[in-house]
Parts: C-alpha cells; sequence; structure tokens
C-alpha cells in the first residue's frame, strides 16, 4: 500500500519550506538574489465565503441580521454601498467570517472575465460578513497589500482565466489552485517600498486620468453649449459685424417651410440577408453621421425611387424604445449605390433656403430635440414623433451666407472637440496600460527599491512557517 502524504502537522521545517518554496524548474521569472519564489498557501490563509439560500437575502438592516459582501461589491475599490443583509445565524458563531481591515475579497466565483479579481479592505465602518461567491484571503507574516498588488496584477494580465474550471455560466478559482499559486516574496521592508512605490505612481496617474475623465465627462455639455450659441446668434456675432448683418435678418419659421419630401421608411422586414439592396437602419444614425459598420440587405429590389435615400437629404429616427434617440438626425454623403431606409426613419429634403449641413447641426442641438421630446407620444414603451409634430419644430433661420459660415465655425471647433476626446481617450487608455506595467515591473524588483543587503526573505518565510510571525 502506498503511504498516505503527511499530515501537515506532522511535517519537519525542511519538509515546510521544501513545500512553500517553489521549486528552480517551475519559477516563473528571475527575480533579485535576496528574494525567493513561495506558494501563496504557505504565507495566507483562505476563509470562505458563508452560503444561504436566496430565500434569506433581505434589503435593509435589522438586529437580527448583517451586511454581507457579494462579488457585486468586488471592485477596484470595495464598494460597500450596495449591500444585502443575511441572518447572523448562517455565520454560526465563527468570527473567522467577519471581514478585517487588510483582508483581501477575491471574487472566486463569476464570468471567465471576472474570477479572481479582488478588493483590499481599508477600513471596516461596521460587521461585515462575506458570501459564497467570494473568498477572504489574509496575508501571514507579510504585508497584506503586497499580496493584494500581486494578485491584481495576475488578474490584469489574465492569470485567473486561465486557473479557473468552468461550469456552465460560472468559473471558479479553488484555494487548492490558489494556494499553490507561485508569489515573488521579497524581504519584509522591500514589500512595504514596493507598496508605497506603487501607490505614489498610482496617485500621480490617478491624477492625470482624473482631468482626462473631466474632459471626457463634459464633452457634450460643451458641445451643447456651442450648438446653443451658434443657432442664437452669439457664435457669429463678430462675422455680422464684419459683414454688415444685422441679426435682425433671421428669420422664425418652422422646419415645414424649409424643408419637403416627408417620407417613412420601408417596412422593417424579418428577411433582412447579405445581398440586395443596403438598407439603413436606426443603429447607422450615428453621432458623426451615417455609420456603415452593420449594414443589413432586403432580399429583394422592388423598392420604388422615392422610397430610396439620396445625398443631401436628412434621415431622422422618428421612433425608438428610448425617448433621446427620438430625432436624432444624420445628413446622407454620397452614396455609391442605391439605398433604402426603414420604417423607423424619416427622411425630409432641405429646400434651397436652408443649408443641409446647418440643419442637421441644428435639429441635433439640445433647442431642436428639447421640441421633439415635448411632442413625441408613448405607447407600449415606444416612443413616437410623426411628420406633422416634426414639421412644426420651430427653426430660427439665418440668411444662407451666415449659416455657411455657422457651419464651418462648427466644423471647426466641432473637430478640436473631438480632438481632444480622442487625446483623452487615449490617455485614460494609457493609464491603464502604465498601471499595469509598473505592478509587472514591481514583482520583478525594476522599481529600483530593493536593497540587496538586507536579509534574504528566505529568512522571513522560515520564520513564517515556524509560526513565530
Amino acid at each position: 500500500m502506498a503511504r498516505g502524504k503527511k499530515k501537515e502537522s506532522a511535517l519537519t521545517p525542511e519538509e515546510k519550506l521544501a513545500q512553500a518554496l517553489v521549486p528552480v524548474e517551475e519559477q516563473p521569472y528571475q527575480v533579485p538574489e535576496n528574494w525567493c519564489w513561495a506558494r501563496i498557501g504557505a504565507i495566507s490563509d483562505f476563509e470562505r465565503g458563508i452560503t444561504f439560500p436566496a430565500s434569506a437575502k433581505e434589503n435593509e438592516p435589522t438586529e437580527e441580521n448583517i451586511p454581507c459582501l457579494r462579488t457585486a461589491n468586488v471592485q477596484e475599490n470595495l464598494e460597500i454601498d450596495d449591500l444585502i443583509y443575511v441572518n447572523q445565524s448562517f455565520m454560526k458563531g465563527n468570527e473567522a467570517k467577519l471581514v478585517r481591515e487588510n483582508d483581501i475579497i477575491m471574487s472566486s466565483a463569476n464570468s471567465r472575465e471576472l474570477v479572481g479579481k479582488a478588493s483590499f479592505v481599508t477600513h471596516v465602518p461596521f460587521p461585515m460578513t462575506f458570501g459564497g461567491f467570494v473568498l477572504n484571503i489574509r496575508a501571514r507574516g507579510i504585508s497584506s497589500k503586497y499580496l493584494f498588488y500581486f494578485l491584481r496584477q495576475e488578474f490584469l494580465a489574465g492569470k485567473f482565466m486561465g486557473e479557473s474550471t468552468q461550469t456552465t455560466n460560472i468559473a471558479n478559482i479553488n484555494t487548492t489552485t490558489l494556494g499553490s499559486y507561485e508569489l515573488p516574496l521579497p524581504p519584509l521592508a522591500e514589500q512595504q517600498r514596493i507598496v508605497d512605490r506603487i501607490e505614489y505612481l498610482f496617485a500621480k496617474l490617478d491624477e492625470a486620468k482624473e482631468k482626462a475623465q473631466s474632459v471626457l465627462d463634459s464633452f457634450e455639455t460643451r458641445k451643447a453649449a456651442i450648438l446653443h450659441k451658434a443657432f442664437t446668434g452669439e457664435l457669429t456675432a463678430k462675422w455680422r459685424a464684419e459683414h454688415c448683418v444685422d441679426l435682425r435678418e433671421w428669420k422664425n419659421t418652422t422646419l415645414s417651410h424649409v424643408v419637403s419630401g416627408f417620407k417613412y421608411g420601408t417596412s422593417e422586414k424579418s428577411d433582412y440577408n447579405n445581398t440586395g439592396m443596403p438598407v439603413l437602419r436606426i443603429p447607422n444614425v450615428g453621432d458623426a453621421g451615417v455609420d456603415f459598420s452593420d449594414m443589413k440587405f432586403l432580399s429583394h429590389d422592388e423598392i420604388d425611387e422615392e422610397s430610396q435615400i439620396h445625398e443631401g437629404n436628412i434621415l431622422i429616427i422618428r421612433s425608438n424604445g428610448s425617448r433621446d434617440l427620438v430625432g436624432k438626425s444624420v445628413l446622407v454623403p454620397k452614396l455609391e449605390v442605391p439605398y433604402a431606409y426603414a420604417s423607423f426613419l424619416i427622411r425630409i429634403k432641405p429646400s434651397p433656403a436652408i443649408h443641409a449641413n446647418f440643419l442637421t447641426l441644428y435639429l441635433n442641438s439640445a433647442d431642436a430635440r428639447s421640441q421633439m421630446f415635448k411632442k413625441a407620444k408613448s405607447s407600449a414603451g415606444i416612443n413616437n414623433i410623426n411628420s406633422k409634430e416634426l414639421g412644426a419644430i420651430t427653426v430660427a433661420l439665418p440668411p444662407i451666407s451666415e449659416q455657411a459660415e455657422i457651419v464651418r465655425i462648427l466644423d471647426s471647433l466641432f473637430a478640436k472637440e473631438q480632438q481632444a476626446k480622442e487625446t483623452a481617450e487615449a490617455v485614460l487608455e494609457k493609464i491603464d496600460l502604465l498601471k499595469k506595467s509598473i505592478l509587472a515591473r514591481a514583482f520583478r524588483g525594476e522599481l529600483g527599491t530593493n536593497d540587496p543587503t538586507e536579509e534574504s526573505a528566505l529568512e522571513l518565510l522560515k520564520e513564517i512557517l515556524k509560526g513565530d510571525i
């Protein structure tokens, strides 16, 4: 009969150390000489969450229940604004099931993309427990934050996706797998220096991220303000003075007096396929014009000329489940082949009295959209505006020469705004990449913080295994 594996308590110190250390051939990469590679299970304890039936969840606190962390609370920082509550009896009197400061809460059962995501517990404002789909990791003898940042680096690198097991809809990472995971272990003082360096660099990046996010968040607000100035005459005040044009030359009219050809599109079909006449639909009404990236086609070509769309026409969303989308408009560019348009859209043809670009910009302004919002009717969750209501939209119409100037200025301003937006988006993407790079370098000893004269982390590991720390 084969001999069974020795119990942990029966192992000699040398055997414990051998189990805790990662053999050279299994070490993922080289680290500084006074570091060592250890198994996560040797320097941490795992506590599984409590289990309870779905019917036991409560939405409000009482004297008998307790807040319970779920996977939804495991974000970049631990989120405790949205909590469920369960009766304290499910903890069975086990105080280890209470959340403590410096705990690491990991999403151990989740979608494949989110399994292994972890949050650090900086403070515990009130007693809390944690549910069965999360795992509590408690560092033993090492910096808890050092372990946390290492786990975050592994998550961001997608390592847990490969280590998890998959059921029907849930990926799981178990304590056996996690316990055998390799951790680059520096001396204790170096662990703290690494944490301090990571947090210093992250704080600088977060400042830049906040500024970039502010640019993105205010993009639509700035755009709306620019459009308002354009259609109230403020934007072209200097131009009017230079060209001896009076604001009183602006005429108040309605859409029906400056456009023609109000026509709904062809009926929605279920037989869209990959051949036939392309059909513009609601998804093709993009923020920057017609979006041709997702095209559908009608298998038949019996669509009369009047049901086709042409360059210079304007398409308006007339019916949608989202009230905010009703009235969104695009100017049709030059088309290489005939196009139809779907019934949830309405086509209009600008007259010579109005610049097509000017009208499209106006229809997408807050001034025009608010009028449409008031006129739109709602039925069975669908919001609609018909051609009569659309035709009644008021328009402040400048002379055609001033319309062209407004379009020119808006094109220039929006090009700059779009460039600023794209720059901010690139900054945000770069910040995420920089954070990954910082974490990767941190756990290779490449942040310039290591002191090679410090005692080897091997001695720290021996002390942990002896239970002295």
